[in-house]
């Protein structure tokens, strides 16, 4: 009996040091290495394979293409080396945060010799960031952080709880009575709540742009867009199921309508100033029509409002049969009569949502409305998204 249990051990300890083995196997190659001159290096270890690319947001893109998970995706062919290695190096990059994933005889593969792993609500991708540039806003500096909290309200509307993440500045805790505005940050359809959290930075932004004096310190707010939701996938009741891009109760009105619900909660619970001057709404793609619609339909609200790359003039069966969606010009006549401080609209010229949004500006161009527009190269992708709040912020309750 002793001899049974003496060889079973031994065998767990043989299996456990097999595979811490295999671990420090693994972490020998090194891959996504930013080089001194911002090239930077991957390498993938796949001997038996006889195509490995790259997939990735710094190559070169054909007009409509759509590979794996990625949007606005190139590919790139990797050489491989005696040993099986796989490996590439880019050109110098410009500063930014890029993602990509491998693609092995055709299959979407994540690096596994890169840890940092995003998911952009139904796929994931390896990231990295090259520095020296617009993209230090978007790394963990040594400045004072603030505390990203992920909490649950009540919505009565929707009948369930809804998991929301709210960012407070640095200092927020040790301020005693000190009241602070708030920013409503909302994502696209294909998002959630963490959305705004990992590609869009928007703690790591906030951080060093109140540290840098160039943006008041404020608390943003970002919920989960789509109304028949609960949380991101993982976070609710339904555990791990498989997500999908296009949900129910996206563009429907019931977000809009019970987007009150959100802002009393935030009143409630934290130190605000609760009123129209000292409130934000901003949101890329459906967020921005989110943006839109609830600045529109809750005009004593909101006195800045930024539509990133916004999906405006664009209609579904909801829009069609809700009432928040009705009487557009006349709500738009008294959102501008009440004379926001800021009207805030961010596109890159190769979004395909670009003359939606030129049509949209020339109707405000027709009837006088006062906004400010900035375009920038690319398309409907983070690397526009991070700048425009990397710019809007700083215009915020001033």
């Amino acid at each position: 009996m002793k001899k049974i249990i003496l060889a079973a051990f031994m065998a767990a300890c043989g299996l456990q040091m097999s595979a811490q083995q295999n671990l420090f196997v693994a972490q020998d190659l090194e891959s996504a290495i930013v080089n001194k001159d911002n090239t930077v290096t991957f390498n993938f270890k796949a001997p038996d394979a006889k195509k490995v690319q790259i997939a990735g947001d710094f190559a070169e893109r054909a007009e409509g293409q759509h590979i794996g998970g990625m949007v606005g995706a190139g590919l790139i062919d990797m050489t491989k080396n005696a040993e099986g290695i796989w490996t590439y190096t880019t050109k110098p990059l410009d500063s930014e945060l890029y993602s990509y994933e491998f693609m092995v005889d055709g299959v979407p593969t994540i690096d596994p010799n890169n840890v940092y792993v995003y998911r952009d609500f139904a796929t994931t991708s390896n990231v990295f960031i090259v520095g020296n540039g617009k993209a230090d806003l978007y790394k963990v500096n040594k400045v004072p952080h603030g505390t990203l909290a992920h909490r649950w309200y009540h919505s009565d509307g929707m009948k369930m709880d809804r998991r929301i993440n709210i960012y407070t500045p640095a200092g927020y805790e040790q301020s005693g009575n000190r009241k602070y505005p708030v920013l409503y940050l909302l994502h696209g359809m294909g998002g959630d709540e963490d959305e705004w959290t990992t590609f869009g930075r928007a703690a790591q932004i906030l951080d060093n742009l109140i540290a840098q004096g160039k943006a008041e310190p404020m608390i943003v707010v970002m919920p989960n867009g789509h109304a028949a939701m609960e949380a991101a996938p993982g976070e609710s009741s339904l555990g791990y199921y498989k997500p999908y891009h296009m949900k129910n109760g996206t563009m429907d009105g019931a977000f809009e309508t019970y987007f009150p619900e959100i802002v009393k909660f935030v009143e409630s619970n934290y130190r605000v100033q609760a009123d129209k001057a000292h409130r934000a709404i901003a949101g890329l793609s459906m967020g921005g029509f989110h943006s839109a619609n609830i600045s529109l339909n809750y005009p004593d609200m909101f006195d800045y409002v930024g539509l990133f790359s916004a999906a405006l003039n664009v209609q579904s069966a909801g829009q069609r049969n809700s009432p928040v969606y009705q009487d557009m010009d006349k709500k738009l006549a008294v959102q501008f009569g009440k004379a926001p401080k800021l009207y805030w609209l961010g596109i890159g010229k190769d979004d395909f949502l670009y003359k939606n949004n030129a049509a949209y500006r020339a109707d405000l161009d027709k009837k006088g409305y006062k906004y400010e527009f900035m375009e920038t190269p690319g398309g409907h992708v983070w690397t526009c998204w991070r700048i425009y709040l990397s710019v809007f912020a700083p215009k915020l309750f001033k």
